[in-house]
């Protein structure tokens, strides 16, 4: 995504407008090609040398922030390593340690006792058995500048040549082998796509409220919902967006996604879970989203963005995936290896409560036919856990529980409610404490 000064929009008549740019205009295709082609020809390169490219590449335009902005997302399919033909570390620290025995150390000597600069280089490259060109290069390769480009989108560098004073080297790789790295073939239309769909991810970061309509794709929508522990509270609807009293009536569902202003703690991280959300819509065919959008801290002054499935977004994420979280994805792991009868399942039933819905996440289910829901919930605040289990006690789903995280220091204490079939979690969730309270209120 990308960085907060590299964001272009537009704050009028009480609206926040993404610059988005056009994806046909041939001036942007040629620019997104020089950058893709830069990009190609410095993988094995230093980062410094990138960077430094894109600079001057940078001044030659007057579109400074498109430009950075485009490189910016190539930068982010890149991966970059530390090419050495020993540790960086090792080697300054044999350096340092010979020049310090060797003083003084000059370039030209003098004196017949002076030692040269080359001596010292010579006599470390050949205590580690590399060449002199390796020792030279390797003894700052761990710097972040010095870096090396190693994949770009699905190009991988076998290995890097170095030159150094004339003396040619070749390194192969030492960190990631090639198996780790993944990716896949960059265009020039993936880019502007990508580059519009950012803009608008970047108006997020200061979401107070999101509000978001879909009639279909309705599996895949909530799956990232949870996926980027969004707090939400979800609501049928008819096909022109009105709310309905059940999910009889309902052809899509309204979903109300409470912003990072609402948290303690964690804006920024919040936030950008929610800009992390938005490439989701795009696989719906038919979609709204409306947000509400800190402008002004000081005098909490809010503008509104409003987006559809005719901006023209194009999503890059995947359809779905079995589990919406880490968090699921271990647990579910844990209770592969657990020693139980319950058997956990993923939940796919909507439950209605009556003008609002949930999706679980999981069932929990017994040879005797009992069976619990399991609720886990992220984020949070007080109020929106006490109006999420009112709502819960209200359409008496007795044999649902709720699994809850102490990330921001919040505990049931600080919240007025009954906790029977609050879970109270910190790093993970625990298997016998879930099938404790499924024992306790599972239903047939």
């Amino acid at each position: 995504m990308l960085t907060a000064d590299l964001a272009r929009s537009r704050a009028a008549d009480g609206e926040v407008t993404p610059l988005f740019i056009d994806p046909d205009d041939a001036r942007y295709q040629e620019t997104a090609s020089e950058l893709i082609e830069l990009f190609e020809t410095h993988v094995g390169e230093p980062k410094a040398d990138l960077d430094t490219a894109i600079d001057q590449l940078t001044v030659a335009d007057t579109d400074y922030k498109i430009i950075q902005g485009l490189a910016k997302l190539l930068r982010d399919e890149c991966d970059f390593e530390t090419v050495a033909a020993a540790e960086p570390r090792e080697i300054r620290q044999r350096l340092f340690a010979r020049a310090n025995d060797s003083y003084p150390v000059v370039r030209q000597p003098t004196l017949g006792e002076d030692t040269r600069k080359l001596d010292v280089y010579t006599a470390v490259a050949d205590d580690l058995g590399i060449s002199l060109a390796e020792c030279h290069q390797g003894m700052y390769a761990d710097l972040d500048a010095n870096n090396r480009l190693v994949r770009f989108g699905d190009q991988i560098a076998e290995s890097v040549e170095l030159d150094i004073d004339g003396t040619t080297s070749t390194t192969q790789l030492t960190g990631q082998s090639e198996e780790a790295y993944t990716g896949t073939a960059l265009t020039v239309e993936w880019l502007l796509h990508r580059y519009n769909l950012a803009l608008a991810q970047a108006v997020l970061y200061d979401a107070t409220e999101l509000r978001i309509r879909v009639w279909d794709e309705f599996a895949t929508t909530f799956s990232y919902v949870k996926l980027f522990g969004l707090m939400h509270r979800i609501y049928p609807i008819d096909e022109h967006g009105e709310r309905v009293s059940s999910t009889d009536l309902a052809d899509g569902y309204e979903a109300i996604l409470d912003g990072p202003a609402s948290l303690f703690r964690q804006s920024r991280k919040y936030g950008i879970r929610m800009a992390n959300f938005l490439p989701a819509l795009p696989h719906c065919e038919r979609w709204d989203l409306t947000a509400e959008i800190l402008v002004d801290e000081s005098t909490n002054e809010t503008r509104e963005l409003t987006l559809d499935q005719t901006t023209g977004l194009q999503t890059h994420y995947s359809g779905g995936s079995r589990y919406d979280s880490d968090l699921e994805r271990t647990l579910a792991t844990k209770w592969e290896r657990a020693n139980t009868e319950w058997e956990l399942v993923r939940e796919d039933d909507v439950i209605d409560l009556g003008a609002e819905v949930l999706l679980p996440d999981f069932a929990l289910e017994h040879p005797d036919g009992r069976r619990a829901i399991l609720e886990v919930v992220g984020f949070w605040t007080p109020e929106y856990l006490e109006e999420k289990l009112a709502k819960i006690r209200q359409a008496d789903v007795n044999n649902l529980l709720l699994a809850v995280s102490e990330e921001l220091d919040c505990t049931s204490e600080d919240i007025d409610l009954e906790a029977d079939r609050v879970l109270w979690f910190k790093t993970g969730i625990h298997v016998y404490d879930v099938v404790d309270l499924a024992e306790e209120y599972a239903a047939q």
